[in-house]
């Protein structure tokens, strides 16, 4: 049986837990395959881990936590990873796997390299996925189909890296191995970027003298572009001063898009221009929207944004055009390598 310490028991921390239990409990051959033991700085995290069984038992210390564990996973924010492993570097059994959930990934490998000892295999990771902040929103199924990075250290065994994996497959998500700096250049612009816009489009509007009446206006569009902004200001402080150079790149690139727009609405043939700007804007997002994962499974799961054949669709189609009916062809040749059906992805021009 082996021992997996969970460091931090959050949202991701919580779920990684629940479903490790759940895989270990339908794995069992007389007994449960996997002891799981968390760890977290607040003791009311620990005891509600515990009391719905995504952990069999906490430990008050840090260090007791990780003592013997084959597996140590730290679902700490990234500011707190460095000191994480110097607390737990002597700690540590020789050949333990170390593991880590952050969103960014260069930082931490070369954390992991300078504080951790070589008898100990670091495999970084980073699971695409994540909604509510605490673990009251911890879920079992929250990586299902989910993109789980992967980012090896140089000093990490194989059989280290066949342990992560087997860890991601028992949560049912899909690894995907990537260069670290590829990942936070990649990560920056689909995941930070994001919430970046989220809170410059809630801190823009509600700086206006306007404000009060505004917001009485304010319906899904506003509320699905805000949302970002009310996640936690610590995490994405953290995360944005561990990614700087990447995010200020696609801010830079954004801007540009922005005034390339504001040069559009001011020309002359403005309709024409602006009518090319939106459509090509859409077609973009068709194209991504209907990636697919396996057949008939849609890689971002937006299933609910196809205008299907019936009367609903006809009408979205009267509105909208055909582009959100329609299906990406096949891939082309060098798109994904592997087999047919592999769920081991090695490019990173997917995330």
């Amino acid at each position: 049986m082996q021992k997996v310490a969970i460091i931090g028991l959050g949202l991701i921390g919580g779920s990684i837990g629940l479903g490790l239990s759940a895989w270990s409990k339908a794995n069992s051959q007389g007994g449960p395959a996997l002891q799981i033991v968390g760890f977290d700085t607040d003791i009311q995290q620990q005891q509600y881990a515990k009391k719905i069984d995504a952990v069999e038992k906490t430990e008050w210390d840090l260090t007791r936590a990780v003592r013997d564990a084959d597996i140590v996973i730290l679902c700490v924010p990234v500011s707190a990873t460095e000191q994480t492993f110097t607390d737990i570097a002597a700690h540590l059994k020789p050949g333990a796997i170390v593991t880590d959930t952050a969103s960014t990934k260069a930082s931490v490998l070369r954390w992991a390299n300078d504080l951790l000892p070589r008898t100990v295999n670091f495999v970084g990771g980073h699971p695409m996925a994540g909604k509510a902040q605490s673990i009251e929103g911890a879920d079992a199924g929250l990586f299902k189909g989910a993109t789980w990075c992967v980012c090896p250290s140089v000093h990490a065994s194989e059989d280290a890296i066949k342990n992560v994996l087997g860890i991601i497959g028992a949560l049912d998500a899909e690894p995907y191995f990537v260069d670290p700096e590829e990942h936070d250049a990649h990560v920056a612009g689909v995941s930070h970027l994001p919430f970046v816009l989220s809170a410059a489009l809630m801190r823009a509007t509600s700086k206006d003298t306007s404000w009060r009446d505004m917001r009485a206006l304010s319906a899904t569009g506003f509320r699905d572009m805000t949302r970002l902004a009310s996640g936690s200001p610590a995490m994405h402080r953290d995360i944005v001063m561990t990614n700087r150079e990447a995010i200020v790149r696609w801010v830079d690139a954004t801007v540009a898009e922005l005034g390339e727009f504001r040069a559009l609405l001011l020309a002359e043939d403005a309709e024409k221009r602006m009518d090319d700007y939106f459509v090509a804007a859409r077609e973009s997002r068709a194209d991504w929207s209907t990636q697919t994962r396996r057949e008939g499974e849609l890689l971002q799961d937006t299933d609910s944004e196809l205008v299907n054949t019936s009367m609903s669709g006809q009408m979205g189609r009267l509105f909208f055009g055909s582009l959100l009916t329609r299906r990406r062809g096949p891939e082309r040749p060098g798109d994904r390598d592997g087999e047919p059906g592999s769920k081991v992805k090695t490019r990173s021009d997917r995330r």
